[in-house]
């Protein structure tokens, strides 16, 4: 296997098997200390200079070119800030005025909530009649006609971590007319990827997961260039502004992907990016991808043979998954408790799944191994029925 590991990159706590990258990474090293010293030296002693003198103006732009290099997608098309939801309402958005004779956007039944909620929103904001259809992830391809508008699809399934092929749905929905946004919040730092070969309109992601930049780390949106000068903002804030600093009363957008941007940029957030980018120099795609379809590989035969009581979730095919492996388990809730107990940290997203990031720059052999063993130790001896597993939180 090739190995790309770089644990000692990361401050993890000893005796713990991180398995939850794929909802937040953990934190770099380096992360602490960037922050420290753009709140100490950049705040503390530059005081609102620093805008220039530090260079945080330019932040969004800089850090979404290194995001563009993960994603592969043309320098000066990616941009920093806000969350990921503010990024699917401003692309869904922009999408549907260029298409404004078709009333349909299409995603699948399957794709995270929040970008449901947001089309809805949206929908019943314009009150133009649009409509949002979700038809099961298998049957997206098929559905896609010319009275489409707008699809918008998660790549990587949060649930299962089933794949969409990226290339061949884009295609499909270019030549029926429509608009294609990708939202790459498990795809990003997780799987290699082609935005500027596949070529959507729009693609959208958050930082916080396999690209660590930690909690209310600020989301990216990309928008293909040669579109750009269409692209009429929903939330045309000052930073979106051709000129934010000749306080014009009349808008104009920035002539770039930069229009998306909305308000001030969260600047320790940034900060704090920017340093958990450093991790990737070095390392590819290719490599992270073949060693968590290895590290994946090893944890479902491992589980599989140790605790039948557990159904896999997730394509066995591992060019058909992203970086997770998902178990169906009717407890599924407790187990994750029980195994969090041991040090062993993944979690569960209902109505039955217990869920693990597979993350090549932390994860070894040993790793999955152990945590396999772990697994099948709890579901074995049903540790998890202890009562103070049940209780469930507010997050889990």
């Amino acid at each position: 296997m090739t190995t790309i590991l770089r644990k000692h990159h990361f401050d993890l706590p000893d005796g713990v098997i991180y398995l939850d990258g794929n909802s937040l990474g953990p934190l770099p090293r380096s992360a602490a200390e960037r922050a420290a010293h753009t709140i100490t030296q950049e705040w503390g002693l530059e005081l609102i200079k620093a805008w220039n003198s530090a260079g945080w103006m330019d932040l969004p732009a800089r850090i979404g070119d290194r995001v563009a290099a993960l994603i592969k997608a043309q320098p000066g098309s990616v941009t920093m800030g806000d969350t990921l939801s503010i990024k699917v309402y401003q692309a869904l958005d922009a999408a549907l005025k260029l298409r404004p004779n078709r009333k349909v956007i299409l995603s699948d039944s399957g794709n995270f909530p929040t970008d449901l909620y947001m089309a809805q929103g949206l929908i019943d904001t314009l009150a133009k009649g649009h409509v949002l259809r979700t038809p099961p992830p298998d049957d997206v391809q098929d559905a896609i006609n010319d009275d489409v508008a707008v699809v918008m699809l998660t790549q990587v399934d949060y649930r299962t971590g089933r794949l969409h092929d990226m290339a061949a749905i884009t295609a499909r929905a270019h030549a029926a007319g429509a608009v294609m946004i990708w939202d790459l919040a498990h795809s990003a730092g997780a799987v290699p990827l082609d935005i500027a070969g596949c070529a959507p309109e729009f693609a959208v992601g958050c930082t916080y997961k396999f690209l660590n930049g930690g909690p209310g780390a600020p989301a990216f949106i990309h928008i293909r260039p040669d579109i750009a000068p269409l692209v009429n903002p929903a939330l045309a804030g000052w930073m979106g502004h051709e000129a934010p600093f000749a306080m014009d009363p009349d808008y104009r957008p920035a002539p770039s992907t930069e229009r998306m941007r909305v308000g001030t940029p969260p600047v320790v957030q940034l900060s704090i990016l920017d340093a958990a980018l450093d991790v990737w120099d070095g390392v590819t795609m290719a490599d992270i991808r073949a060693a968590s379809i290895a590290l994946s590989d090893l944890f479902i035969a491992k589980v599989e043979a140790g605790c039948p009581a557990l159904r896999l979730a997730s394509p066995r095919d591992g060019a058909q998954r992203g970086s997770q492996v998902s178990f169906h388990f009717a407890h599924g809730y407790a187990a994750i408790q029980a195994l969090i107990d041991r040090g062993v940290i993944g979690d569960f997203r209902a109505p039955d799944i217990m869920r693990f990031g597979i993350t090549p720059l932390y994860l070894d052999e040993d790793d999955i191994s152990a945590a396999a063993d772990h697994i099948c130790d709890v579901i074995q001896t049903e540790i998890w029925r202890d009562p103070k597993y049940q209780t469930r939180a507010r997050v889990t």
